[in-house]
C-alpha cells in the first residue's frame, strides 16, 4: 500500500491549504485514515481522523479551522486548512490503518509564515 501526500506549501498566517492524500487501495477497505503532523525534534501529532462510516475526530488545535473528507471514487483523502497559524507549521503525514497494518505517506512540508 502507497500513500502519496501533497499540497503543501508556503502560505500567509490567516491563509489557506488543502493537503491531499492518494492512496493506491480502495480506502473504504481501512478502518480509519488520518493526518498527522511533526516538527524538528517532537513527536508526530495526531491532526485529525476519518473512520470508514465517516466520523471525524480532531485535536483541539484545529478544530474550527480544519476539515478532513475522502473521496472514495478517487481513492483520496483531504485535509482542508483554513485560518491557519505560524503553529501550524510542520511536516504533515498522512496515514491509513487496517485490521493488519498501519500505512504511512510521506510527508509534506507546510510552512506558515508573512
Amino acid at each position: 500500500v502507497q500513500l502519496q501526500a501533497s499540497g503543501g506549501g508556503l502560505v500567509q498566517p490567516g491563509g489557506s491549504l488543502r493537503l491531499s492524500c492518494a492512496v493506491s487501495r480502495r480506502i473504504f477497505s481501512f478502518d480509519a485514515a488520518a493526518w498527522y503532523r511533526q516538527t524538528p525534534g517532537k513527536q508526530r501529532d495526531l491532526v485529525a481522523t476519518i473512520t470508514t462510516g465517516g466520523s471525524t475526530n480532531y485535536a483541539d488545535s484545529v478544530k474550527g479551522r480544519f476539515t478532513i473528507s475522502r473521496d472514495n471514487g478517487k481513492n483520496t483523502v483531504y485535509l482542508q486548512m483554513n485560518s491557519l497559524k505560524p503553529e501550524d507549521t510542520a511536516v504533515y503525514y498522512c496515514n491509513a490503518r487496517d485490521d493488519y497494518n498501519t500505512y504511512w505517506g510521506r510527508g509534506t512540508q507546510v510552512t506558515v509564515s508573512s
